[in-house]
C-alpha cells in the first residue's frame, strides 16, 4: 500500500497558491466598484448626499379660527346682580359659563368692552364704570383681545381711558382702539399659530362736532382725542384715508392678516345704512382688510361675504353682531332683539410662504341672555342657542326655553338662516 507524500513545494502549489489567488479575486470584486463610484470618487460626498435626501414634504397651510362678540356692557342691575356681600367683590365668571367653550377653543377671540374700568364708585348707563373683575372674568372664558372703540369708552375720562387699558392688559389681554400715550401705535399685533393678526378698531363721533371730536355727545379734549380711535361722519372720506394708514402701518410692521372692527351705525336699526356701506366698500377695496367685524347697534344686522372687484379676495362682514351680554331687553328698551346676540366666526387657511389667503368661511353660533332669579338674587347668563339648547341647565331653571327658541327663530330670520 503506497503512501501520499505531502511535501512543501507541493503544499504551496497546490493548497496555499490557490487560496492566495481566491482571496485577491474577492478583493478585486469589492474594489473595482469603489474606484468607479466609491467615497474616494471626486465629488461622490455631495452626490451621495443628495441621493440619501428625503424629499421635503409640502407646505400645508395654517387654520385659524378667529371669533368675535359684540357689546358687552354691565348696567346698574348686573353690578348688583355680580357682587358678593360677604367677600365684598364681583364676580362675572357665571355670565359666560355656557359660551366658554365656543371662545376659548378659538385661536384668537375679540370681544368689544362697551365701557370703562374707570374705578369706584362703579355705575352703570349713562358713564359705565365697571369693576375690575369682569376683565378677569372675559380672559378667564377664553378672550384674548379687547376692543374698546366705542361711544362709551371716554364716560370716566382721559384716566379712566388709560386705566381700562392698564387693567385689560393686566388681566392677560391684548387691546385695540385706544392707547397709553401718543408713542403707542393705534393697532395691535396678535401672533396666533406663526400668523401675525393685526386688529385695528374705531368708532364712530357724534355728528356735529367740527373740528373738535365728540363722543356719545360730550366733547372730549386734545390730549384724550390722541388716545382714541374714532371717525367722523362729516368728514368721513378724510378719516377713511388716516385709517386707511393705520391699516398699512399694521401691515408694515408685519401683521400677515387685517381685521377691521367698527363702531358703528344706527342703535336698534336691523339694516345697514348708507354709511356702513359706504365704509365696508374703502375697508375692502382700498384697505385691503380681510375680515370686519362690527357692533353699536345693539341688535343684530346682516352678515355676507363681500368680494373684493380689486383684489378678487373674499372678506366676510359682520354689520353688527349685536348685544353678548347686557340689561337692554324687552323689558327695559321695549325690544326684544337687544336680549341677542352672536359668536362670529371666521375660518380660514393662510399659506405662510405666499402671504396667501386660500380659504375662508364665515359661521355663528346665535346666542341669547337670559335673566332669571334664583334665591332672591338676579342671574344673567348667556345662552348659545345650539343642539344643546332644550337641554340647557340655566334654560329649565328659568323656565324661558320658549323666549330662546323665539330668539333663535329671529336671529335665523335675520342672517336668512333657514
Amino acid at each position: 500500500m503506497s503512501r501520499l507524500n505531502l511535501t512543501r513545494p507541493y503544499i504551496i502549489k497546490k493548497v496555499i497558491v490557490p487560496v492566495i489567488i481566491g482571496l485577491l479575486v474577492v478583493g478585486a470584486l469589492m474594489v473595482i466598484p469603489l474606484l468607479f463610484n466609491g467615497s474616494n470618487h471626486p465629488g461622490n460626498e455631495l452626490n451621495s448626499g443628495l441621493e440619501q435626501e428625503e424629499e421635503k414634504p409640502a407646505e400645508k397651510p395654517v387654520n385659524l379660527e378667529i371669533v368675535c362678540v359684540g357689546d358687552i356692557m354691565v348696567h346698574e342691575p348686573q353690578l348688583a346682580s355680580q357682587y358678593n356681600a360677604e367677600t365684598g367683590t364681583y364676580d362675572y365668571n357665571n355670565n359666560f359659563k355656557y359660551v366658554k367653550k365656543y371662545i376659548d377653543q378659538a385661536d384668537l377671540a375679540i370681544g368689544n368692552f362697551e365701557g370703562t374700568f374707570g374705578g369706584k364708585p362703579y355705575s352703570g348707563y349713562p358713564a359705565f364704570s365697571t369693576p375690575d373683575e369682569l376683565a378677569a372674568a372675559l380672559k378667564n372664558t377664553g378672550f384674548d383681545v379687547a376692543i374698546t372703540a366705542n361711544n362709551h369708552m371716554v364716560d370716566t375720562g382721559n384716566s379712566g381711558v388709560i386705566r381700562t387699558l392698564e387693567v385689560l392688559r393686566e388681566a392677560g389681554m391684548t387691546t385695540s382702539g385706544s392707547r397709553m400715550d401718543p408713542n403707542e401705535p393705534r393697532y395691535s399685533i396678535n401672533n396666533v399659530n406663526g400668523v401675525n393678526v393685526g386688529i385695528v378698531s374705531y368708532t364712530y363721533e357724534s355728528s356735529g362736532s367740527g373740528t373738535d371730536v365728540a363722543i356719545n355727545g360730550n366733547y372730549i379734549s386734545a390730549e384724550t382725542a390722541q388716545l382714541i380711535n374714532s371717525f367722523s361722519y362729516n368728514s368721513l372720506d378724510a378719516d377713511l384715508e388716516k385709517i386707511k394708514i393705520v391699516v398699512d402701518d399694521a401691515k408694515n410692521e408685519g401683521a400677515d392678516l387685517i381685521v377691521l372692527y367698527l363702531h358703528w351705525g344706527e342703535e336698534y336699526q336691523q339694516v345697514p345704512n348708507k354709511w356702513q356701506e359706504q365704509i365696508v366698500k374703502s375697508a375692502v377695496e382700498e384697505m385691503n382688510v380681510d375680515i370686519i367685524f362690527a357692533s353699536h347697534t345693539h341688535v343684530i344686522q346682516k352678515m355676507e361675504m363681500v368680494k373684493s372687484e380689486t383684489t378678487g379676495k373674499n372678506v366676510p362682514v359682520f354689520y353688527s353682531m349685536g348685544n353678548f351680554i347686557s340689561n337692554q331687553r324687552e323689558e327695559t328698551v321695549q325690544n326684544r332683539y337687544t336680549e341677542q346676540g352672536m359668536i362670529a366666526r371666521v375660518e380660514l387657511e393662510y399659506m405662510v410662504s405666499t402671504k396667501e389667503l386660500i380659504f375662508v368661511k364665515m359661521s355663528y353660533t346665535p346666542t341669547w341672555v337670559d335673566k332669571y332669579k334664583r334665591n332672591g338674587k338676579t342671574v344673567y347668563e348667556v345662552i348659545p342657542l345650539d343642539a344643546e339648547m332644550e337641554t340647557n341647565p340655566a334654560l329649565i331653571e328659568s323656565g324661558h326655553l320658549l323666549k330662546a327658541k323665539q330668539a333663535l327663530e329671529d336671529i335665523n330670520g335675520i342672517l336668512k338662516i333657514n
